[in-house]
């Protein structure tokens, strides 16, 4: 019997921090923990756009201060079949005055529709991340590791 091949799934995420201290993250249904802004890229996009259009359809922001590449990993979401996550993972400073907001997906995904309430977390966080979103967490408030982040590619 041949080992079953992996399918890779390009994904696009996002660390939108506020006032360098605050991370934006909302529990999203059907995971356990705190989530980040996130999803797909489509099939000829770049990650530094998806994570762009990501952010406006799941959050509702729309302004950024700017955009910083931290990292790529392969992540693993299930071993049988094996699927893997190509994780592009980016820093997105805003200027937010909300504390707390409910924001409708907008998009063609399939996350259209569902409402995430959103709320910042102070940096740096013992919280619970689902899907190991938080594994670059750290580089956010240590400027030196950002730097030196092991990327597997840069876009």
């Amino acid at each position: 019997m041949q080992p079953q091949r992996a399918t890779y799934v390009k994904k696009a995420c996002a660390y939108i921090t506020r006032n360098g201290s605050e991370l934006l993250v909302f529990d999203g249904p059907g995971h356990d923990g705190l989530q980040i802004p996130k999803g797909t890229v489509e099939p000829g996009e770049k990650p530094r756009v998806a994570v762009q259009r990501e952010a406006v359809e799941e959050s509702g922001l729309a302004s950024f201060e700017r955009l910083q590449h931290i990292a790529t990993d392969v992540w693993t979401r299930r071993e049988s079949p094996p699927k893997r996550y190509v994780r592009s993972f980016y820093h997105l400073p805003v200027h937010e005055s909300r504390d707390h907001w409910v924001h409708t997906v907008t998009g063609t995904g399939e996350e259209r529709g569902a409402e995430f309430e959103f709320s910042w977390v102070d940096l740096p966080t013992d919280a619970t991340f689902a899907l190991d979103l938080d594994d670059y967490i750290h580089s956010l408030t240590s400027p030196a590791e950002a730097a030196t982040a092991g990327d597997v590619a840069a876009d």
